[in-house]
């Protein structure tokens, strides 16, 4: 199954934007960090240590760290079924679910939504389950 706009497997343009939402992630928790610490001391080497954070910059950076701790099975998973030549079906399902899933998540851990934001991420990580079944079987 290939994207319409690109040619390419749904597999390859998910992530392709996955790495726009890596971005996302990462100014968010940026942009939360400089509001609460200060474009001073963030454009700085801080030497001193880390300052302490309030609830929004510890939320965004704790999302982040969460992301990055699911982002590379995705990585390999999407990888892993374009070079096996396994993309579509269960697969690309697979991938969309993570990567919506992912959208929804962060949000979720922004504002402080407990479990719902739990069964996101469990959902998340059955997107991924997906496409690991997919390049097996």
């Amino acid at each position: 199954m290939e994207a319409a706009a690109t040619g390419l497997p749904v597999e390859m343009t998910l992530l392709g934007w996955s790495v726009i939402l890596l971005i996302v992630h990462i100014i968010v928790q940026s942009g939360a960090a400089t509001r609460e610490t200060g474009l001073d001391y963030n454009a700085s080497p801080r030497d001193e240590g880390n300052k302490a954070w309030g609830v929004m910059a510890g939320r965004s950076s704790r999302a982040l760290k969460n992301f990055l701790e699911t982002y590379p099975a995705f990585v390999a998973m999407a990888l892993a079924l374009a070079v096996t030549d396994k993309t579509g079906g269960l697969g690309a399902i697979g991938a969309h679910v993570w990567f919506w899933a992912r959208i929804v998540y962060l949000p979720l851990y922004l504002l402080g939504i407990p479990y719902i934001r739990s069964i996101v991420w469990t959902i998340s990580v059955g997107g991924i389950l997906l496409m690991l079944w997919a390049l097996f079987f």
